[in-house]
């Protein structure tokens, strides 16, 4: 006996179907022709899905409007995307340019806000390995200091801090980079001048006042040393009663985040007794 269901199936085409290269069917994703210039900076999954060397020309990519999403990325503290940006905008630029050192550097201290002071370090070593003498080369030994610093490496630390004050001696965290680590090492002396070279040169946070006062302290200078130790606190006094004023202004109580170098004040919480003592890194290339 038959079975119904036999009866009632039905019948495929048994044709020859279409040919391999039947446009219609094909499952290979089509050429990219899109502007990357036009993506949205914050969707990283446009930018890991366009900015891809197997996709796009490198002169098609604009690598100063790219770190200029990177630079976005670390304004919102999206810094793991801000890493993956800088690298393609130092891969899409030309080799061994500035704009490549640049995206380094920044790509460095993206990683240094993660605490990821390998990566970091890789990436300074790298700027440098482009210019070690060039425009971006100060930030990168100053950054560099402070991410082997981080690493326990304060010997290196010293030798990059120095290197960035011979690179540009006009650059007032790396003169108190050098100052701090110099205190390290025992040389007080030698660290008050450079603490008043950061000082004339603009840097004048209460920071550089109490490593300044420590190192006059260690230098015997004790009478000096309390004076510059309460121009600190009453800095640090003035700084904390402005940022009540500016939370009761706009109605909230969160902070914001510190602005570029000023990561040694992560440790210092007011009304916590002493603010932990911490190397400075600068944020990243025109931040």
């Amino acid at each position: 006996m038959t079975d119904e269901r036999d009866a009632d199936r039905h019948e495929f085409s048994a044709g020859q179907g279409v040919d391999a290269d039947y446009e219609e069917f094909t499952l290979d994703p089509e050429e990219l022709d899109a502007d990357p210039t036009t993506v949205d900076p914050v969707d990283s999954r446009v930018l890991t899905d366009v900015l891809d060397r197997r996709n796009v020309e490198s002169d098609a990519v604009d690598v100063e409007r790219l770190i200029d999403v990177g630079l976005s990325y670390m304004g919102i503290n999206r810094f793991e995307e801000a890493t993956e940006t800088f690298e393609r905008a130092a891969r899409f630029a030309d080799e061994d340019s500035l704009e490549a050192q640049e995206a380094w550097v920044n790509k460095g201290a993206a990683h240094a806000e993660l605490e990821e002071y390998d990566e970091a370090i890789g990436a300074y070593q790298e700027a440098l390995r482009i210019d070690d003498d060039s425009e971006h080369a100060a930030s990168a030994e100053t950054n560099l200091a402070y991410a082997l610093w981080e690493s326990g490496r304060s010997e290196q630390a010293l030798e990059h801090a120095e290197r960035a004050v011979e690179i540009d001696p006009r650059f007032a965290q790396a003169w108190y980079n050098r100052g701090f680590l110099l205190v390290e090492r025992g040389l007080a002396e030698d660290a008050v001048n450079c603490f008043d070279n950061a000082i004339r040169l603009g840097y004048r946070d209460a920071g550089v006042l109490e490593e300044k006062a420590r190192a006059l302290e260690e230098a015997g200078e004790h009478e000096q040393a309390d004076e510059v130790a309460d121009r600190a606190e009453e800095i640090r006094r003035e700084a904390e009663e402005r940022m009540v004023e500016e939370q009761a202004g706009q109605g909230g109580t969160g902070g914001g985040r510190p602005g570029p170098g000023d990561r040694g004040g992560r440790g210092g919480d007011p009304g916590a007794g002493e603010p932990e003592r911490e190397l400075q890194g600068e944020g990243p290339e025109g931040f």
